[in-house]
């Protein structure tokens, strides 16, 4: 068989089999594939896909996307979904369609989940030189616009000789399925040996499994870190995504119900607790609630588990302000482990490293006076979200109205996703979650036009789960129309498939999220506006705004829209068209509802700080301003190690 041939037969054959509890669980790890072809792959990947549907359509089922970037963020979306177990392969042409993956991979990277990328490469044995695409470095020959992926990717390998395939395919699945190390997996396939003729060895074909380590805590570790717990008059359970990742979060309710610990979560962990749990303070950080920021502040010992420490999680370490505030951090990475300069780094897995703390408590609980800390400021917060949802703005509704009308349209059970701009934020402080697999927001990397893609992984997990007798659940993408307008074709995708993905299309006509930044730092929301251009002034933030028509764009892709009328009823118009799209059938393809929003209407303060630097020297008082607020903040940022 070809190279290529071998490639996909291999594939097929992989398995993850992982262990929780008592019960053992064992899927595909590849699932399928995704490929754009072209002159690189076309008579290779492409040719053995095609091959094999012919034979045995189940063997590796090929899916067809619009974009090589949004086909990395499916993977990755189906990623997230399936808890690592499982990610696509994609496959890329030579040249512009191999390098439109680059920000795919730094997606699956910061996001430590897994995806595999085949992106075609020029000729091993340069027969053909230049070919067309072909970036050519006087200096370094040897160089293809692959390299970019290196720095990106959590396992590298170009396949130079049919030999080198073997090892190259092992170690990349190996990186694939190693919860410490994941990320973008990325062998390069130059196009003439994808075509070559190789003798594979019968075993390299049969079924392999690749299980998931789930390491130990350390006894000593364990010890310790119970030592620093019961000293703790103020402790703080930051949870972040690791604890659904290692399905975590029944054993993280039960540990933190025994020792009367409140628990924060960062933007990964939402669902490590239900929205109404009295333990659950939700978002910490920049993007979080002001009960979360309250108990930070005061906290002497932060147990972190599962989380990387991103700067909107610790305020830009600016959110603990106790003098004496030392860390437990619980992660399988090793580089989030020790973060901060902890006294108690335990490298292990979230679920059985909570385990053996519940069980060494042994009769430890917190104070009453932090229980009564903890139900006040959750009763402060939660009166703050009820009314930014019920108060009603118009003839254009706020964002916090929006967010409000669709958490109550979706079952406890459906996903919400999102990506980019200000309804991150405004999700990880509001969206009251019910399920552990019910949010989907990808704020590693913070991708625009992840929304749509990401969405689209993820339907494609929850039919697998529901076919497999799982949970059914609803996919509803919340999305602005920046980001809308970054990457939308993949509507195109779920139309062909008739994938019912809903999509709610906030439109605000500009960049909400910058626009508030740019506001606050001084610079007038410059540039964040899609305004006609003034060409007096050369401006795009005073004119009239764009005509521009997205639900009719959606309508032209074969989308199902419904518009939401400005006006009174909009809040209730919008949550009747969510319950609609909700109702109909698997297999009608996707429906999208169309909503404006007055982007002046922010969400309720998280009294937390984002440390985005301003210009020290201006002409402009209004920066200024801003930076004389900026000092300000500085003075609270602490100096903590790691």
């Amino acid at each position: 068989m070809t190279v290529a041939q071998a490639v996909v037969a291999f594939l097929s054959q992989q398995y993850t089999v992982d262990n929780v509890g008592r019960q053992e669980y064992r899927e595909r790890l590849i699932p399928g594939m995704f490929g754009i072809f072209g002159h690189g792959n076309v008579a290779g990947v492409g040719q053995a896909l095609k091959q094999f549907q012919t034979t045995d359509p189940s063997l590796m089922p090929y899916y067809q996307g619009r974009n090589e970037q949004a086909q990395v963020h499916q993977a990755v979306g189906y990623a997230r979904h399936t808890r690592r177990r499982a990610t696509f392969a994609v496959s890329a042409s030579v040249g512009p369609g191999s390098t439109n993956m680059l920000t795919g991979a730094a997606l699956a990277t910061t996001n430590r989940l897994p995806a595999l990328l085949l992106p075609s490469d020029i000729f091993a044995t340069r027969a053909a030189d230049p070919v067309l695409q072909q970036l050519e470095r006087p200096e370094a020959y040897d160089i293809s616009v692959n390299d970019a992926f290196r720095p990106l990717s959590r396992y590298f390998d170009r396949v130079s000789r049919p030999e080198q395939l073997y090892s190259a395919l092992f170690n990349g699945l190996r990186v694939l399925t190693d919860p410490a190390d994941t990320g973008a997996v990325t062998i390069a396939l130059p196009q003439d040996v994808q075509a070559e003729e190789i003798a594979v060895p019968l075993e390299f074909l049969e079924q392999r499994e690749w299980r998931i380590r789930r390491p130990e805590p350390e006894a000593d570790d364990v010890r310790r870190a119970m030592e620093a717990i019961r000293a703790a008059k103020r402790p703080l359970i930051i949870a972040g995504g690791g604890v659904l990742y290692s399905f975590a979060h029944q054993e993280l309710a039960a540990f933190a119900e025994a020792a009367g610990i409140p628990v924060g979560n960062t933007q990964a962990g939402v669902g490590v607790l239900p929205w109404d749990h009295r333990l659950a303070l939700g978002a910490v950080g920049s993007t979080g609630t002001t009960a979360a920021n309250a108990l930070a502040a005061q906290a002497d010992l932060i147990i972190g588990i599962g989380t990387r420490y991103e700067d909107f999680t610790t305020g830009s370490r600016a959110a603990f302000q106790h003098p004496g505030v030392r860390f437990i951090n619980i992660n399988i990475a090793p580089i989030d482990a020790y973060k901060h300069g902890t006294a108690v780094p335990i490298v292990a897995d979230a679920r059985k490293t909570l385990l053996r703390l519940t069980e060494a408590l042994g009769g430890y609980r917190t104070g009453a006076d932090l229980a009564e800390l903890t139900a006040g400021e959750k009763r402060r917060w939660d009166a703050a979200v009820d009314e930014a949802f019920d108060t009603r703005h118009s003839p254009l509704p706020s964002q916090n109205e929006i967010i409000g009308a669709t958490n109550r349209a979706m079952a406890p059970q459906d996903v919400v996703i999102c990506a980019a701009g200000s309804l991150p934020g405004d999700l990880h402080k509001m969206w009251r979650i019910r399920d552990p697999y019910g949010y989907h927001v990808e704020y590693a990397f913070s991708c625009m036009g992840y929304e749509i893609a990401g969405g689209l992984g993820v339907k494609r997990a929850t039919l697998a789960e529901s076919a497999g007798g799982g949970t059914d659940r609803d996919v509803v993408v919340m999305v602005g129309d920046g980001s809308y307008l970054m990457m939308h074709t993949e509507l195109v995708t779920a139309v062909a498939e008739r994938l019912k993905l809903i999509v709610v299309l906030i439109q605000n006509h500009g960049y909400a999220s910058i626009g508030a930044l740019s506001e606050s730092l001084g610079s007038q929301r410059f540039g964040t506006q899609y305004r006609f251009l003034d060409g007096e002034q050369h401006s795009f933030d005073a004119g009239s705004p764009l005509p521009i028509d997205l639900a009719l764009n959606a309508e032209s892709l074969g989308v199902t829209v419904t518009r939401i009328q400005p006006g009174g009823t909009a809040i209730a118009d919008l949550e009747k068209a969510v319950r609609a799209a909700r109702s109909a059938p698997e297999g009608s393809g996707p429906i999208l509802v169309h909503v404006e929003s007055d982007p002046l209407l922010d969400a309720p303060s998280s009294e937390s700080w984002w440390d985005v630097p301003v210009s020290a020297v201006s002409d402009l008082d209004s920066t200024r301003g801003a930076y004389r607020t900026y000092t300000d903040h500085k003075l609270r940022q602490r100096p903590l190690l790691g």
